[in-house]
Formats: C-alpha cells, sequence, structure tokens
C-alpha cells in the first residue's frame, strides 16, 4: 500500500520534478526535514536510491538498531519519527540485494560529523534575520562587467589560526579577515570549497556533503552570520563548487544505491582517474536536480554573490582526464550532456538569483564560455583567463635579460582579450606542488623579487580584466602555500614586506576609485595600445579609457632593471599630466624618494597620438600617468 507521505500532492509534485531534472529545491524535500502537527515534532527521512533492494536507517533515535524504510514511487524510500531528532545522529543502510548493506552519509543532510567520522546529523535550515536588504538590491542594479571585481581567494582553515593550530571560527574570521579585505580593498572573498570533505589535503575539492559546510569550519547557521556581517561591511563572498566529479569514498554519493546513481553507466565516463574521483552522470535528470539545487542552495539560503565552477573542462571533454575514453554518439570528444548541463545551470540560477555572478575555471580555448545561451554560449559572466596567466607567470620567472625579445608572453592577451569576459587569476593552484610562491617565482636578490612583484600587479590591474589573488600574495609570503598552515603573517616583520602589503592595499584602492581601470574592461573602447613592439627595451605602454572623454591612464611598464631616459610617449591631449602611481616610490619599498614632476605635452605626433610627453621610468617599474589639465576634449 502506498505511503501516507505519498498522498500529499507537493510530495508527489516533488518526486515527479526532481526526476524530470527541473526541481529547484530539492533539499526542501530530501534528507531530514522537521514535520510539525500542532504542537508536536517529528522528522520525516526521504532518500533518492532508485535500485536499491531494501533502505534501512539506523542511528542515536534506533539506538543504532536498523529500521526499514518504505518505497514510494519514482525511487524514493522514506520514513517517519514522531520525536524531535534534532542533533542526533544518523545513516542510511543501503541493501543491494546481494547480502550486503552499504551504510551511508545522507546526501541531503544539512550537516556531518567531523572527518574521520561520517554519521549525518539531523538539522534543519536555520530561520535566519537578515540585514543586508541595500546590499542585495545594490547588487541587482548593478552592471558588474563595469564594476570593479577584485577577488581576495580564501582557504578559511589556513588564513588564521590559534598558536595551538586549531582554526579560526566563522565568527573570528568576520571580525579579521572581513576588515582586513575590506582594508586591503578587495570587493569579494572567494571561498574554496566549504562543503563537507573527508581528506584535508584535498582542500574540498573531494565532496561527500554537498549541502553541509564542512565541520572543521563551522555550522551553518555561523556561515550565514559571516556572510550577513560581510554584506554589511560591503564585501561580498564568492563560493567555490564542483559540480563536474565527488569523492569515491565508499559512505558518501559512490555507487549509492548499489549500482550507478550518481555517476555515469560507463566506467570510461565515470571514472576520473587524474583525481581519483567520480564523475557526476551530467545527463541524468536526478543528477541535474540535485546539482542545480544545491547551487541555488549556497546562493539563496546564504545569500552568496557567486559561483565559481571548478574544472569546466573536465565536463566539456570526454578525453580531459588520463586513461581510456568513450566518443560520443557523434563520434567526438564532447561531452554533449556536460555542455547542456551547463546551460542549464546559468540559465536557472540567473532566473532565481539574478545578482548570481558564475565564473567558469576552463582551461582551454572552448568558445563562448560568456556568451548568452541563447546565442549558443554556456552563458557564464566571466571566464578565468588561464592562458594569461600562464603566459605572464612563464614571462616573469624569466631572467630579466630575455624579457624583452619574448614580449610577445604579455601582449598576446590583446589578441583575443575580448573573446570572453575574462578574470586574471593568479590562484592557489600556481603557489603549492614546488610552484613556488610568488616572490619566489621570480630571479634575483630580495629587492628585485619585491620590485618586479609590484610590477606584475601594477601591470595586472592595469590590464583588461576583472582580477584574484590567492591569500598571502598580497604580503609577499615567499613559502609556497601549505593548506595545513596558517600564512606567514611573520614576514610583515622583513624588510620590503609591509612596504609591499602597503603598495598591494593602495594598488587595490585605485582599481576601486579609477573608472578606467574596471568601467570598460569588457568594451575596445577601454584600451588603446600604444606601443606593445619594444622588443628591444621591453617597455609596453597603452592607455584605459573610462566612459568620459578626459577619464584615462597612460600606462608604463618597464620589465627590466634598467632605467630608461627621456622616454616619449604618445597621449592623445594637449597639457599636463601627473604621475599617480609610481611602484618605485620609497613607501612601497623602492628607491625614489621624490615623486616625478608633472609633464607638459608636445606637439610631437607619437604612438599614433597627435601630442606626446616625456618621462623618465623607473628600473623594474609601472608607471600610471593621468591628465591634470587637457584641452580639447569635447564636454
Amino acid at each position: 500500500m502506498k505511503s501516507e507521505l505519498a498522498k500529499a500532492s507537493n510530495f508527489e509534485k516533488d518526486i515527479y520534478f526532481f526526476n524530470q531534472g527541473t526541481h529547484r529545491q530539492a533539499y526542501k524535500f530530501l534528507g531530514s526535514q522537521r514535520v510539525e502537527d500542532g504542537n508536536k515534532i517529528g522528522y520525516r527521512f526521504n532518500v533518492w536510491a532508485p535500485n536499491a533492494y531494501q533502505v534501512f536507517i539506523q542511528g542515536d533515535f534506533t539506538n543504532w538498531n536498523l529500521k526499514e524504510l518504505e518505497y514510494i514511487d519514482g525511487g524514493i524510500w522514506s520514513i517517519c519519527f514522531n520525536e524531535d531528532l534534532k542533533g542526533q545522529h544518523y545513516k542510511y543502510g543501503i541493501d543491494n540485494g546481494v547480502g550486503h548493506i552499504e551504510y551511508k552519509m545522507d546526501p541531503f543532510a544539512y550537516r556531518h560529523e567531523t572527518a574521520p567520522k561520517d554519521a549525518s546529523i539531523v538539522w534543519d535550515l536555520p530561520d535566519y534575520e537578515w540585514n543586508d536588504s541595500s546590499w542585495i538590491k545594490e547588487q541587482r542594479e548593478k552592471n558588474i562587467l563595469e564594476e570593479p571585481l577584485q577577488i581576495y581567494e580564501v582557504h578559511f582553515s589556513s588564513w588564521r589560526q590559534h598558536p595551538d593550530g586549531s582554526n579560526y571560527s566563522f565568527q573570528e574570521l568576520a571580525e579579521t579577515l572581513i576588515p582586513y579585505v575590506k582594508k586591503m580593498g578587495y570587493t569579494h572573498i572567494e571561498l574554496m570549497p566549504l562543503m563537507d570533505h573527508p581528506l584535508d589535503a584535498s582542500w574540498g575539492y573531494q565532496i561527500t556533503g554537498f549541502y553541509a559546510v564542512c565541520g572543521r569550519y563551522g555550522t551553518i547557521d555561523e556561515l550565514k552570520e559571516f556572510v550577513d556581517y560581510a554584506h554589511q561591511n560591503g564585501i561580498g563572498v564568492l563560493v567555490d563548487w564542483v559540480p563536474g566529479h565527488y569523492s569515491r569514498n565508499s559512505n558518501g554519493l559512490s555507487y549509492f544505491d548499489g549500482t550507478p546513481t550518481f555517476e555515469y553507466q560507463d566506467l570510461n565516463k565515470a571514472n576520473n582517474v587524474g583525481w581519483g574521483t567520480l564523475n557526476f552522470d551530467l545527463g541524468r535528470t536526478q543528477v541535474q536536480s540535485f546539482l542545480i539545487s544545491n547551487a541555488l542552495f549556497w546562493l539563496k539560503e546564504f545569500h552568496i554573490d557567486g559561483i565559481r565552477v571548478d574544472a569546466v573542462s573536465n565536463m566539456l571533454y570526454l578525453d580531459f582526464d588520463e586513461g581510456p575514453w568513450t566518443p560520443n554518439e557523434e563520434g567526438t570528444n564532447i561531452k554533449l550532456e556536460g555542455v547542456d548541463f551547463l546551460q542549464k545551470l546559468n540559465t536557472v540560477v540567473h532566473e532565481e538569483w539574478p545578482q548570481a555572478i558564475m565564473m567558469a575555471e576552463e582551461s582551454t580555448n572552448w568558445d563562448g564560455i560568456t556568451k548568452s545561451v541563447d546565442e549558443g554560449g554556456l552563458g557564464f559572466d566571466f571566464k578565468w583567463n588561464m592562458g594569461w596567466m600562464n603566459d605572464t607567470l612563464k614571462f616573469f620567472e624569466m631572467d630579466p635579460l630575455y624579457r624583452p625579445k619574448n614580449l610577445t608572453l604579455i601582449t598576446f592577451v590583446f589578441m583575443y582579450q575580448l573573446n570572453e569576459n575574462y578574470i586574471l587569476p593568479y590562484s592557489h593552484d600556481e603557489v603549492v606542488h614546488g610552484k613556488h610562491s610568488m616572490l619566489g617565482k621570480i630571479q634575483g636578490d630580495r629587492y628585485n623579487q619585491f620590485a618586479t612583484l609590484r610590477l606584475i600587479h601594477g601591470y595586472m590591474m592595469a590590464q583588461p580584466g576583472k582580477i584574484l589573488h590567492f591569500m598571502g600574495n598580497e604580503i609577499g609570503q615567499y613559502l609556497e602555500w601549505r593548506y595545513y598552515d596558517e600564512l606567514e603573517w611573520i614576514d610583515l616583520e622583513r624588510e620590503f614586506n609591509s612596504e609591499y602589503q602597503h603598495y598591494m592595499s593602495t594598488l587595490n584602492h585605485l582599481g576601486l576609485k579609477e573608472k578606467s581601470l574596471h568601467e570598460l574592461d569588457h568594451s575596445a573602447d577601454g584600451l588603446t595600445i600604444l606601443d606593445a613592439d619594444n622588443y628591444d627595451e621591453g617597455v609596453l605602454t597603452f592607455i584605459r579609457h573610462s566612459k568620459k572623454t578626459n577619464d584615462f591612464l597612460i600606462i608604463v611598464c618597464n620589465f627590466v632593471p634598467v632605467q630608461r631616459e627621456d622616454v616619449r610617449i604618445g597621449v592623445p591631449f594637449e597639457g599636463t599630466y601627473e604621475v599617480l602611481l609610481n611602484s618605485e616610490m620609497i613607501e612601497f619599498g623602492g628607491t625614489w624618494v621624490d615623486p616625478i614632476p608633472d609633464i607638459e605635452t608636445e606637439a610631437i605626433e607619437t604612438n599614433d597620438q597627435p601630442f606626446s610627453i616625456k618621462t623618465i621610468i623607473p628600473a623594474t617599474s609601472v608607471l600610471y600617468i593621468r591628465p591634470k589639465r587637457i584641452s580639447g576634449v569635447k564636454k
């Protein structure tokens, strides 16, 4: 006989839409759900296990004895307990019909025990009174393409730690991290995966509990408070999300009902050899409901401002991984269901949470990552520019002697920078596994290392595109990032580090203030290249524009440790120009005590501009030069 639960029309609809792949809040009917009847409180447990022979539950409330769940049409198993179970531990027991019961965490649980323990915990979504309505309204009215987007990427447990090595709580991070990020001039904090994961060394990218905050960091209640506090202080919060693959631990999603459930039937498509994980079957409608509901869970329930989708290339290509692969029905290497899923994901997210910033970490030259779905694109707002990142790091790791002849590593981006809406990332992946820290990549003594690091970021801020720095980059940490230890804050007591941190703050605040550094990042009108072919001296010059004709910055980069005298640079208008930023000033750790004097134009055509200025360019430096008093500008 059908369960009483199936008589509820909304429950039948939930099951239907979940199986159709169109459910957007699957977490509100699957998992442990609080039910109330008058003054009585109970909990209902619903789990999707379509091919299980039988499903059991065991927990504190059963004295860890097995209790049978009832099967309901649509692959759902269900049971009710007429008591308040919040805070109690439980697991599902999945009998696959061959005499073995596999014990599983609840895929929709809001809380789990902290690893290595693995029981799920009965928990509710907190009734939270948000205080960020003005922030939400402001974000919905913004065109993020024209706004500064300066991201500080954070791994929660290794940003700061207590002297005994224990983690900061969400409240402690709110009191320390958020003011720090604001002071440093960043607009957003991007959190590496917060979802529950068993292995610290995976940094959160091998997930077992997609709907639960990792217990090492805190609870979902505390995360809401953190996000709310960030918004009240004008800081956005982004999260890394991993919808392509998951931990293959047997207590998680892996072969959940004893058969391929969340993963592909085809072993070539299911096995992720390189990462030791399992790939989601993105063509399965129930998996689509699971994942899209999960994206909306983090966005809507936690007021998260955007999602960085990890490993998009693995979702687009059948042969992206190591090992054998199975072609699609057309005989190609494109994961067609992955393309459809990503288009569906971005469409739904932008319908449900319009201000969400959707970012793709995608490492190939796939065309249309940030084009609209209507135009055949994937519908992301931004793509990480991995090509730019690789080229620039290769360039700056060179002996400066060889940089001029390799200037195309810096200038090649001008050829394709409008193909997508780009974020320029120097992320965690670039400062680990023997790659050295950003400072450690650079040749020379500490003075020249820091001069180059200031140049790197001065150039980065001026290059069209939004920016992302991994934590520690802004203090000039010399050691590689270690996930198990806090940043080397002690480095700020060493020569050059605190001056460099001041420089990074100054630079970021210029990025916030100067519209020419962000307003036309993704428009051809935002950039005029003056000289990108100086292969003898290694000097690059270009202009960044805002929408106002008289609001622009002339960017001058000297990539070698040789001072250049009387360099002539083309400018569009006659008048007086001033140096807004000189990365070699003594306050930033350089040697220049006095500022470069104001510069008058000459009527000498240069770089296809009607006027020009002559200036000195310090060794290994970046200059930002702006008009002070100019004529000939149309109002």
